[in-house]
């Protein structure tokens, strides 16, 4: 999967699909304006949640060192009569490499939607969206877990999820154009704020982490990626792509450490930044078989809409 039940065990954190990350968008748009989507919450229905005590978070590194320059937080209210909402911080600096929500309040009390009718909130020079929409993931997940005998059949094509959009002009995110963007979601609980997931580039930790490392690595900084993972990841392209150290290494330095790099100046096209059509499943399988299998032949999404907030209508249940 792209990075849906990234808990151990094929599970969502803590067993809690409102704290499970499923993937990260980044892409411009015409005009000066960039993207960035956070989805989560696997196969969501109606009347899906996101966790009152969480902090949803997509942190950008303006500067090529690995530490969030800006980050963007988005809490919720506890549901009331099947009603909730979003408020979203924009923190700068030392606040931004906190996990905490803090920073400036850019939209507050927005509404999350429950149904078709995306809820669109104008907040210059923002614009924000959050509610139940398409899952734009797809793939032949069958097919993989069948040893890539192909079964012509998108796990996502009838899926849904709680999505995150906030659109803003470039030079919100410094003058520089390329960005690295990483998505996190943190649970507060024993007094503490604890990190449950984490990621920016798709199906990394599913294939790549051992079990019991799961919960290790969605607490970890990107800054500590490469120290921590990259012989273990070396060991996995051995695996699966027969692959020798010296062309692992170059490989794995497109993926890690766990940040999805944008060059603006440049079209939007998975690993520069990732649209909702790139087809992230077959780059995938390219580079963990070493260019044995290079497509698992499910073509992306056409629910998709041209505009604010993107992302499709949900599926009826």
């Amino acid at each position: 999967m792209s990075h849906h039940l990234s808990g151990p065990d094929l599970r969502s954190p803590k067993d809690d699909a409102r704290l499970d990350l499923t993937d990260l968008f980044v892409f411009s748009r015409p005009g000066g304006r960039t993207v960035l989507i956070m989805n989560v919450h696997p196969i969501a229905g109606a009347g899906a949640t996101l966790h009152p005590d969480a902090v949803y978070r997509i942190n950008v590194d303006t500067d090529g060192d690995l530490q969030a320059d800006v980050a963007f937080s988005v809490v919720f209210s506890v549901p009331k009569d099947g009603r909730q909402t979003a408020t979203v911080y924009r923190a700068t600096g030392a606040a931004a490499r906190a996990h905490e929500a803090t920073g400036e309040p850019i939209v507050v009390d927005a509404p999350v939607a429950g149904d078709a009718d995306a809820i669109v909130v104008r907040a210059d020079p923002y614009r924000f969206a959050v509610g139940l929409r398409s899952d734009p993931f797809f793939a032949d997940l069958d097919g993989i877990v069948k040893d890539f005998q192909w079964t012509g059949v998108d796990w996502g094509a009838d899926k849904n999820v709680l999505g995150i959009v906030l659109e803003m002009p470039d030079a919100e995110l410094g003058a520089d154009p390329v960005i690295g963007v990483w998505a996190r979601v943190s649970l507060r609980q024993d007094g503490g704020l604890e990190s449950v997931d984490r990621g920016a580039h798709p199906s990394l930790t599913a294939y790549f982490n051992a079990e019991d490392v799961k919960d290790a690595y969605n607490a970890g900084e990107p800054a500590q990626d490469w120290d921590t993972y990259h012989e273990a990841w070396i060991a996995a392209l051995a695996h699966f792509g027969h692959y020798e150290r010296a062309e692992a290494e170059r490989t794995l330095r497109t993926v890690l450490p766990d940040v999805l790099r944008f060059d603006r100046s440049r079209p939007a096209a998975y690993p520069n930044g990732r649209t909702l059509t790139d087809d992230v499943t077959s780059a995938r399988l390219t580079m963990l078989s070493n260019g044995r299998i290079t497509s698992d032949h499910i073509g992306p999404h056409t629910d998709l809409l041209p505009d604010f907030p993107y992302l499709g209508a949900p599926h009826p249940a």
